[in-house]
């Protein structure tokens, strides 16, 4: 939809793995290009999604066909060795999928905004009836605004939200609010950072501890004032926390998560 590419070679010698980035539903890899001037020393990879962006025409197939088409997809643009990974939302979930399938391929993950507790009933009833309103712009420029997105950016949000096919919202929708963490995720042993959003809902910030009992090793904090969509809401400190996760430590503004 957009043209904007999967692919981003580094400005410089590439000096670290490479980096592949999964990005939400109801958008497209377009939303990782305020992160991509932070990147200049990483081939960067942002896979449309099937069913979103470049892809809106292709059938959603299910959370762990998905994980496997992402890793198909790395190594059909060169990356045949292991890649740091992020996720925000879907992209997060997704992830999971991608840890617990395909252990071997990623040194180190990131993801935030991942709901993994089953969605209510209220949820459930609200995203049918926003499925009636689904090719209308006022309801995407009503989530826009719901999801603290910038004004300068509200236009696309809405341009492609509109384009993706109900079908496809109502199949993700389905297995997203079934919930739950990938029982093979324990295969995973390296770095994990798993991250929500200080202002976004209990669902998601409650997931964090589901990531954390099937992967001992994750490391739980909330992004200070940080809605869902903080990769755009604040585009300098997702950098600095996505550099700092890359480099090896962790952002001191991340505020610890109890694991209890």
């Amino acid at each position: 939809m957009t043209g904007f590419p999967e692919v981003h070679v580094p400005a410089m010698t590439s000096a670290g793995l490479p980096l592949v980035l999964l990005h939400g539903g109801n958008v497209a890899n377009w939303m990782w290009q305020p992160q991509l001037p932070a990147l200049a020393d990483r081939i960067v990879i942002t896979p449309d999604l099937p069913g979103f962006g470049e892809r809106v025409r292709e059938d959603w197939h299910g959370l762990d066909a998905i994980a496997d088409d992402v890793v198909a997809r790395v190594t059909d643009h060169g990356v045949d060795g292991p890649f740091d990974l992020a996720g925000l939302s879907l992209g997060g979930v997704l992830a999971l999928r991608v840890l617990a399938r395909h252990p071997d391929r990623v040194r180190s993950a990131l993801l935030s905004g991942a709901p993994l507790e089953p969605a209510s009933v209220g949820v459930r009833l609200i995203c049918r009836l926003q499925l009636a309103f689904w090719q209308t712009a006022w309801f995407w420029r009503a989530q826009a605004a719901a999801f603290g997105i910038p004004h300068d950016s509200r236009a696309l949000y809405v341009a492609h939200g509109m384009s993706v096919r109900r079908e496809t919202a109502s199949a993700m929708n389905a297995e997203v609010f079934a919930g739950g963490v990938p029982a093979d995720l324990r295969r995973y042993s390296g770095p994990l950072l798993a991250i929500a959003g200080e202002k976004e809902p209990a669902v998601v910030r409650n997931s964090l501890r589901a990531i954390a009992h099937a992967a001992p090793q994750a490391q739980l904090r909330l992004a200070p004032k940080m809605h869902h969509i903080w990769n755009i809401e604040d585009t300098d400190l997702f950098n600095e926390v996505l550099r700092c996760w890359l480099n090896g430590t962790t952002d001191p503004r991340l505020v610890p998560v109890s694991r209890a």
